[in-house]
């Protein structure tokens, strides 16, 4: 009998040199019900029970609108629009109120601001029944976000450690207690683009639909907050590099019998689709609403141009990327009929609760932006100098390098700390002959760049956060699963466990640091009377008649 001399067995590497087996010892189901418990914990420690009135920036403006709308009453704010993240608080008050566990879920229910006490008890209920929706949602986000990068990585370990980056990220950590638009506008655009990558590698008969489905989900986005043009705007370029031998068309959409009447059927869908979606198009460019909202025109002097250069851009990027990856014609001319009706059907959702300033904005997503840039950013961007453009741009590139090295400007963002591996990764990557791997982790990170870069004019602020921290965590866990020796390397696990305590650490300052915030309510009265006109508050002065 053949037996393993005692030279060959010490040859062979044992099992806890594997770092990826030490970090997901609990399993794929065991680690995904971790990270949901800890950010429950997370949550009910430092988020559910703050006061109701500490994060109401945004809480408030949210609570209000929805309790406004459930008066019957019309949306009164529209800054970004969050008309989806209102829609949402608006009916989930109206279903705890159906089971009696809200009293407090129309502005008539609220107690009037003199029975301060009552006023407070009623308040403190609706803030926390909002905040057990962003928690909900958040988490759900956090599953739908492991579901698709488990599809579009090899090893189910870097799936799952992909997932722990982005639920301790400092996106999650802001928006898992906080009522704002940013998360249901980001997260609909990043799953799109999974979910483009995930069926762009495998071809099918349904992969139209997938588009179709992509298109919904980024309009939805750009629905609840209109600096998601910015994503959106990235995501063809970010598809072109991620196919490989199964992206070739399967043989339906070769065959012409099968082929082509399923082009003419997406083609009559999507002329049906736009045709309903028509009178929210005319709306959204109704020159005397625009202008009443004052819009001004940032190209030229006429409204609709760039708009028709991201369709452009969308359309040439199909068909690049049937070209490179040898996608049929029928297939191609079948997704961009499918994403124009993907498109149409989501924006249909605008007539749930119809108000044209939501659908100027949707529309003309940019011309928003500048009614509430900086005087510097406006003059810039209405001047007829490119110089000025230049200069903003430069300026804030290297702000954002001067946060990613976060010793220059620090900041609650743990995947800075990313970044560091990632750049060295992707030249790595490159000399390893994973060329392919390299390309597309450079782009998701020029992605993020681009998009800091331009949210810098905003400040960057946490909450901004999640539309790249994904690009960035994708990034890295393309370029761990190009490379699975490293898991082997002597220093892979304590590098890991040290960005693991790292990335926990700082994730979760920012929402410990607002719990034992001391700051005092009385801001919220310099805004209250243009955000909130119909809700008089305790520790605000009444409003002079």
């Amino acid at each position: 009998m053949n037996q393993l001399s005692p030279t060959a067995v010490a040859a062979e590497p044992p099992a806890t040199n594997d770092a990826f087996d030490r970090l997901t010892f609990l399993g794929w189901r065991g680690g995904l019900i971790a990270i949901v418990a800890a950010l429950a914990a997370s949550f009910f420690l430092y988020g559910y029970a703050l006061i109701y009135w500490r994060n109401a920036d945004m809480d408030f403006m949210v609570i209000y609108n929805a309790l406004v709308m459930n008066d019957g009453k019309s949306q009164s704010f529209f800054d970004h629009t969050a008309y989806l993240t209102i829609l949402s608080v608006k009916a989930w008050f109206t279903l705890l109120h159906r089971f009696g566990l809200l009293e407090a879920w129309s502005l008539s229910s609220l107690p009037p601001a003199s029975d301060a006490g009552a006023f407070d008890a009623a308040m403190t209920s609706a803030v926390r029944a909002g905040r057990i929706l962003v928690w909900l949602i958040a988490t759900g986000c956090v599953l739908a976000f492991a579901a698709l990068v488990r599809r579009i990585v090899r090893d189910w370990r870097v799936a799952l450690i992909a997932t722990l980056a982005f639920a301790f990220s400092g996106a999650i950590a802001v928006h898992l207690r906080i009522l704002r638009s940013e998360l249901v506008a980001a997260c609909p655009v990043i799953f799109a683009l999974m979910i483009l990558i995930a069926y762009g590698r495998r071809a099918s008969i349904a992969r139209p639909l997938a588009m179709a489905g992509a298109a919904a989900l980024c309009v939805l986005g750009l629905e609840n907050k209109v600096q998601a043009i910015l994503l959106v705007g990235a995501l063809p370029l970010l598809v072109l590099p991620f196919g490989d031998a199964r992206s070739a068309s399967v043989p339906f959409w070769r065959e012409a019998r099968s082929s082509w009447p399923a082009v003419v059927l997406a083609a009559l869908v999507a002329l049906a689709t736009a045709w309903a979606a028509w009178p929210l198009i005319a709306t959204g460019f109704d020159r005397s609403l625009l202008d009443a909202a004052l819009f001004h025109p940032l190209l030229l002097g006429r409204f609709g141009l760039y708009q028709l250069a991201l369709l452009g851009l969308i359309g040439g990027c199909v068909i690049a990327y049937a070209v490179i990856w040898r996608v049929s014609a029928a297939e191609t001319l079948a997704s961009i009929a499918a994403l124009a009706a993907g498109a149409s059907l989501a924006l249909l959702a605008l007539d749930i609760e119809y108000n044209a300033s939501n659908v100027i904005a949707v529309f003309n997503p940019l011309e928003k932006m500048l009614t509430f840039a900086d005087a510097s950013t406006a003059n810039a961007a209405n001047g007829a100098s490119p110089s000025g453009i230049l200069w903003l741009l430069l300026d804030g590139l290297a702000s954002v390098f001067a946060r990613y090295t976060f010793v220059l400007h620090s900041s609650p963002r743990p995947t800075v700390f990313l970044t560091w591996l990632i750049a060295p990764g992707i030249v790595y990557a490159w000399s390893r002959g994973e060329k392919q791997a390299a390309i597309q982790a450079l782009m998701l990170l020029l992605a993020a760049i681009g998009i800091d870069t331009l949210g810098v004019r905003r400040g960057l602020k946490s909450e901004y956060f999640i539309f790249t921290d994904p690009l960035i965590i994708l990034a890295g866990a393309i370029l761990l699963d190009a490379l699975p020796d490293l898991r082997f390397y002597k220093w892979a696990y304590p590098v890991a466990m040290v960005l693991f305590v790292l990335h926990i650490a700082i994730g979760q300052a920012e929402p410990i640091k607002y719990a034992f915030m001391r700051r005092g309510p009385e801001p919220i009265c310099e805004w209250r009377p243009h955000y909130m006109p119909l809700l008089a508050l305790p520790w605000c002065p009444p409003a002079r008649s």
